[in-house]
């Protein structure tokens, strides 16, 4: 028997963009988040400037540029291309766009509102809305709120009525996984994203069909 040849670095997959935006959304907010809740003055001072971005476009907050580190996306890791200016684009936004609104949703919570999505745990978009409704029913307004936001024109639409759906997470305690939803944002701004992410979405609501959890226990901002 011929024993298997070891893949080459060549034969390994390269991460997706938007895998590489959700992982750098996860790398800044986790910090944030646990410094946050610690009441750690230099995570209390970058939450508050990153709030004050929430709904807006990466270039109209020129304060945040020192503080949402987006290195991450110039640098060429191990057998992945270079990004295109597109990309870059996009994912900047996505990442500004994810960030910020995580700040606008952590404000004076004393659990983490950025919770990793799993199974078991569903974390997405359209889950969370639905732990808003009653378990037996549909909330419209809240639902006519997501299909709002399923309809944006662009993505400084899109931040603007998230932001409207985030408040009424945070009201209820609700975490989102704004790792996944930075991912999701990156994605909404080609051509065929809206499509994908709404399905996702969708999906995602559906998925979260249990009466609401009692409130979260988690250990680490990022714990799975």
């Amino acid at each position: 028997m011929t024993p298997a040849t070891p893949l080459s670095p060549a034969a390994t997959v390269a991460v997706p963009v938007h895998r590489r935006v959700a992982d750098l959304a996860a790398t800044h907010i986790g910090p944030w988040q646990q410094g946050y809740l610690q009441d750690r003055p230099q995570a209390v001072a970058a939450l508050a400037r990153l709030r004050r971005g929430a709904g807006c476009e990466a270039g109209q907050t020129p304060d945040l540029w020192s503080l949402i580190d987006t290195d991450p996306l110039h640098t060429r890791p191990d057998n992945t291309r270079p990004l295109s200016e597109p990309e870059l684009v996009r994912a900047e936004n996505a990442l500004h766009a994810a960030c910020t609104l995580w700040a606008f949703h952590q404000q004076s919570r004393g659990t983490p509102m950025h919770r990793r999505h799993t199974r078991e745990r569903p974390g997405g978009l359209g889950a969370a809305v639905r732990r808003m409704m009653p378990a037996d029913g549909t909330d419209e307004p809240i639902r006519k709120r997501l299909v709002r936001a399923g309809t944006a024109p662009d993505l400084v639409a899109l931040a603007q009525r998230l932001r409207d759906i985030v408040a009424l997470l945070r009201r209820d305690d609700i975490p989102l996984d704004y790792a996944l939803l930075a991912g999701q944002l990156y994605l909404w701004q080609w051509p065929d994203g809206p499509g994908t992410v709404r399905r996702a979405w969708g999906r995602s609501f559906h998925e979260q069909r249990q009466p609401r959890p009692a409130p979260d226990e988690n250990t680490t901002p990022d714990s799975e």
